[in-house]
């Protein structure tokens, strides 16, 4: 089959490399990477400006020798310029300004009195330049940058011939270059140091939307399944004591009924906590209040409203379970804080009464009363939730002759261990 030309053509084309391949390519030479790595460690030693003035200006020294025959100026001149133009650079990491000002002005004058410049310097100022374009506002290597400007436009033309205004112009171009590659660099780093606290502060607002996120699931949980739960507690006791002849084995699971769904209660309630703190909140190491803390509750109501609050006990004091005395606190804290809301300036008595089988309670102010809209609230229903989970009877409403009533009783068939210190 006959090969036309252009498919010899297209055949040479693929086959050359193009130039991208080519630059790709001499990017993983292993002597290109070597060097990169080397220019790195170099640039990362703290000592590398004294090692690279050092070195610099032996080579200044050497050049200035090897040119000496050449020069109009005496050689102790250009060697104490050539020196200016290269020692500075040992302050490149601590005083960039004023090591690129120094080797600056050096370089001008070896500019003036020589008519050129020696390579050692040449390489001083890039470097310094290019430093000072990194680590300045653009406003510093600009001032420096504009004599070399200057003296491209108006200092060669008093010269015989064309060489000294291409050597300035080249000059200028090289130290404009070197200090728009260190803007550029100090601009990238400001980039990415302003992305990198952008992607910071927005973790940090992500972080605290979960955390806001948890606290507002720990609400729902208390809130929606607490309340569903306690309905099952109350639910299967009431359906066991409503029940008439109902078999032993039947209330037995519906005991046991009660028993798992408050089991759950105290679980989740351990879960919302865990939660609560991982949402930042202050989590409370105290173990939970009890009746023997209601002296200081009465106390701090009666500092509070600054009216008489009493505590008065019937029956004979007996260690409770932690559940019913939590309960029973919370009732009566909850009982002074509509209290002193609704009913300022009022007296108020709480009555305990341990019987037989129950903790009766009783709060009373002698208020004007409940107006509509203050009998129903999230605090009498957090009573009759907590109430409800123990299995007791809640009422609350006007008392008789005048202000508010809330009466309480609680199942007191679980009994702990211990003493229990009896209130005032």
């Amino acid at each position: 089959m006959p090969v036309s030309q252009a498919d010899v053509s297209d055949g040479l084309d693929h086959a050359q490399p193009s130039l991208a391949d080519r630059i790709a390519a001499i990017r993983r030479h292993p002597l290109l990477d070597r060097a990169v790595v080397l220019g790195r460690r170099v640039a990362g030693a703290p000592e590398w400006p004294l090692a690279a003035a050092a070195l610099l200006g032996v080579l200044a020294m050497v050049e200035v020798s090897l040119r000496a025959g050449d020069q109009g100026a005496a050689v102790s001149t250009a060697m104490l310029l050539g020196l200016g133009c290269t020692l500075p650079l040992a302050l490149a990491r601590t005083q960039v300004v004023a090591a690129a000002t120094i080797i600056v002005a050096s370089t001008l004058l070896t500019l003036a009195a020589l008519g050129g410049f020696t390579g050692a310097g040449l390489v001083a100022l890039l470097v310094v330049l290019y430093l000072l374009g990194r680590g300045c506002p653009p406003l510093v290597p600009t001032l420096l940058v504009l004599p070399f400007l200057a003296y491209a436009v108006f200092g060669p033309f008093d010269r015989a011939g064309g060489g000294g205004t291409l050597v300035a112009v080249l000059l200028a171009a090289l130290a404009a270059a070197a200090a728009g590659i260190g803007g550029a660099q100090r601009a990238r780093q400001v980039t990415a140091d302003r992305d990198e606290s952008q992607r910071s502060a927005a973790g940090t607002l992500l972080e605290y939307a979960a955390r806001g996120e948890r606290a507002r699931i720990a609400r729902e949980l208390h809130d929606v399944v607490a309340h569903h739960i306690s309905i099952i507690a109350v639910q299967a006791e009431t359906a066991r004591v409503a029940t008439p002849d109902m078999p032993a084995d039947g209330a037995a699971r519906l005991v046991a009924i009660g028993d798992t769904a408050r089991a759950a209660l105290t679980e989740m309630r351990r879960l919302l906590g865990v939660l609560r703190e991982d949402a930042g909140t202050e989590p409370s190491r105290r173990p939970q209040p009890g009746l023997h803390e209601l002296n200081d509750l009465i106390d701090e109501a009666r500092e509070a409203a600054g009216t008489s609050t009493r505590l008065i006990v019937h029956g004979r004091v007996v260690p409770l379970d932690p559940g019913v005395q939590l309960t029973a606190y919370r009732i009566v804290q909850e009982a002074l804080t509509n209290a002193r809301r609704h009913a300022r300036g009022a007296a108020v008595d709480v009555e305990l009464e341990y019987a037989a089988e129950t903790l009766r309670l009783r709060i009373r102010d002698n208020g004007p009363g409940p107006s509509d809209a203050g009998t129903t609230g999230h605090g009498l229903l957090g009573m009759r939730e907590r109430v409800a989970a123990l299995g007791g009877m809640l009422t609350t409403g006007p008392a008789p002759g005048s202000g508010f009533v809330v009466e309480a009783v609680l199942p007191k068939t679980h009994y702990v261990s211990g003493a229990s210190r009896t209130p005032r």
